[in-house]
């Protein structure tokens, strides 16, 4: 009788594993990395009323551009799901059932993300297509 070995596993060409928590980890990361940004972005062109008023004004009519207002849509995104999974973090790291749920409570935060992002990112659609 002969034994046939197991091909090896592949090498993994990442460290990430695809465990739903480490995207959640990442994704936390990245949104917050963007909300960072877009704060600072913010607080310059605000500032940009005491340097030049013209300046300020053009600043403003480019916001309202249709391509400013896809990445407004992104944004609410970004900030909902960065908002929602840090209260996720929150728990899991102050209650003390919290490790064990987690990965639950991600998916009741992906769930609730969906179900607020979708309307919200619908009506800036709407918004988009009859005022603009």
């Amino acid at each position: 009788m002969t034994t046939i070995e197991a091909p090896a596993p592949p090498k993994r060409k990442t460290l990430y594993r695809g465990d739903p928590g480490m995207w959640s980890w990442a994704l936390h990361r990245i949104t917050g990395v963007t909300i960072f940004f877009f704060l600072f972005v913010h607080v310059l062109d605000t500032a940009l009323v005491r340097v030049s008023p013209e300046t300020y004004n053009e600043a403003i009519e480019i916001y309202k551009t249709p391509i400013v207002a896809l990445m407004e849509m992104g944004l609410v995104a970004v900030v909902l799901f960065h908002a929602l999974n840090g209260v996720r973090v929150i728990l899991v790291d102050f209650w003390s059932k919290g490790p064990k749920y987690q990965r639950l409570m991600l998916w009741i935060v992906l769930a609730a993300w969906f179900l607020l992002a979708v309307p919200a990112v619908g009506r800036q659609f709407v918004y988009l297509f009859t005022e603009h």
